[in-house]
């Protein structure tokens, strides 16, 4: 039997959905080894000869050198990034001028702080890898994309940051040569929503379409967090989610090429104006290759595209792997959106027709249990409310970013009557921001249960088994699912 098994014939993408995962593996695993144990060259050739040997193969037995090779692959990966880390130990309690770019939008802490995230790191005319935490005590306005030289005492960094500047001093400060068109764009509209609407409805809006969080007003921020809805005004999968579904199916019945022109744009457009978040790389990347699936008439299924998304992500940078929690978050909740959702939903209602509030509801407690391990080691605490807060306010979501998007173009071109164009995103908004602070602020909307990384591992193995148990009573294929239709 053993034997009958082992000659079977294994389908390329699944594969290298089995390198891919252990290449991830290697990755994570990487700051733990001892030191360059994988860092030359020697390695990668020959973990990309087993996984070609594998793949080539194309039977069961050879997964194993599929396993194997992606093992060494993600490894190799793992300790070059962290070998060419050890050159800020050299900085470390040091007083020094650091030159970068700013990589994403500009944080305020509570000290009245800039708070920067910078890549591109130079000191002293070395390039460095990786990026760098910075916070500035300065008046004048940073903003992404910007370059600049600043000085400071040189810190560990922590998560995805090899180092980190705090209370640091502006000594240059240039914008970009041609600008930043993305973020020249999104300011540009933003005027327009600004023009129609008013605060707090403005920057929910902003935040929803534009994946504008930073603009948010600290109570409904606060609201937002306590009521687990944080992910909605967020650059993120969900908000491209709607955005490629909607060019798609404007498109699709003029041509199948249309629609895949438009879709594409609107990712490539999107990750212009919000950045290049973990998060957004992550989203970017699985709705990039599932729109590309779609084209093709073919569908990738979620465990080849799931490992695949995270090898190629962690591969061009190994810190996601190693301590971004929004990259984390970001995978978590994919994996419940279209692995555990479409389970449940068969499991539940079997050839019931569909009902929208309830496909949603799934969905969202389906993305709610499979991050909540992760927001419990991290926070220690999780929203009650999320599944509610939930339902009262996603299924209105797409059509408030329709609205706020209208009222962007008529405070820009008729901005005399900019707030008569924009009352129905103004009342929509009302209702949304009104809702988040109730519940919010209701006193049991989160809960503290503080959990250990093993109590991560035994969480997930008990999502993992009755995810199993429910897919084993249905029989779901699951590749008929996909994040474009």
């Amino acid at each position: 039997m053993l034997r009958i098994y082992l000659r079977r014939q294994v389908h390329t993408s699944w594969m290298i959905a089995a390198g891919c995962l252990t290449i991830f593996i290697g990755i994570s695993c990487a700051p733990h080894m001892p030191a360059g144990l994988f860092a030359t060259v020697t390695w990668l050739l020959t973990g990309t000869a087993l996984f070609v040997f594998a793949i080539a193969r194309q039977k069961a037995w050879a997964l194993i050198f599929a396993l194997v090779g992606g093992l060494i692959i993600g490894s190799w990966r793992g300790s070059s990034q962290v070998a060419d880390m050890t050159v800020y130990s050299q900085l470390y309690g040091a007083t020094t001028r650091v030159s970068g770019v700013v990589s994403d939008d500009v944080d305020v802490n509570a000290r009245g702080q800039q708070v920067l995230r910078v890549r591109d790191v130079s000191v002293k005319g070395h390039d460095l890898p990786g990026m760098m935490w910075v916070t500035l005590a300065t008046k004048r306005s940073v903003q992404r994309s910007d370059h600049i030289i600043i000085e400071g005492k040189v810190t560990k960094g922590f998560g995805t940051f090899a180092a980190s500047v705090y209370a640091g001093k502006l000594i240059v400060l240039a914008h970009p040569v041609p600008p930043d068109a993305g973020l020249a764009l999104r300011n540009w509209f933003a005027s327009g929503v600004t023009k129609a609407t008013n605060e707090p409805q403005t920057s929910l809006g902003l935040g929803y379409l534009l994946g504008q969080r930073r603009g948010l007003p600290p109570e409904l921020e606060f609201a937002l967090k306590a009521a687990g809805l944080t992910h909605i005004v967020v650059a993120s999968g969900y908000n491209l989610m709607i955005l490629v579904r909607l060019a798609r199916r404007l498109f699709e019945k003029i041509s199948k090429y249309l629609a895949f022109l438009a879709a594409s744009s609107m990712i490539v457009g999107f990750i212009a104006i919000t950045g290049m978040s973990p998060s957004m790389a992550r989203a970017g990347l699985v709705a990039g290759l599932s729109l590309v699936a779609w084209y093709y008439g073919r569908r990738i299924h979620p465990f080849v595209l799931l490992p695949l998304a995270m090898a190629i992500t962690t591969f061009i940078n190994p810190s996601y792997a190693w301590g971004d929690l929004g990259w984390q978050l970001s995978f978590a909740a994919f994996a419940g959106v279209m692995i555990v959702a479409p389970i449940a939903n068969v499991y539940f209602l079997g050839d019931k027709p569909e009902r929208p509030v309830v496909r949603i509801l799934i969905e969202t407690i389906s993305a709610q249990v499979c991050t909540l391990p992760v927001i419990l080691y991290a926070f220690g605490q999780f929203s009650v409310v999320a599944p509610i807060a939930n339902l009262l306010i996603l299924p209105l979501v797409p059509i408030a970013m329709l609205l706020t998007f209208v009222a962007g173009i008529g405070g820009l071109m008729i901005p005399i009557f900019a707030h008569v164009v924009g009352l129905p995103a103004e009342l929509l908004l009302s209702y949304m921001t009104q809702t988040i602070e109730y519940v919010g602020k209701l006193p049991w909307a989160t809960t503290h249960i503080p959990l250990t990384a093993w109590g991560v591992v035994g969480m997930y193995a008990v999502i993992a088994t009755v995810s199993l148990y429910m897919w084993h009573r249905t029989r779901l294929d699951l590749s008929e699912t996909s994040v474009v239709e």
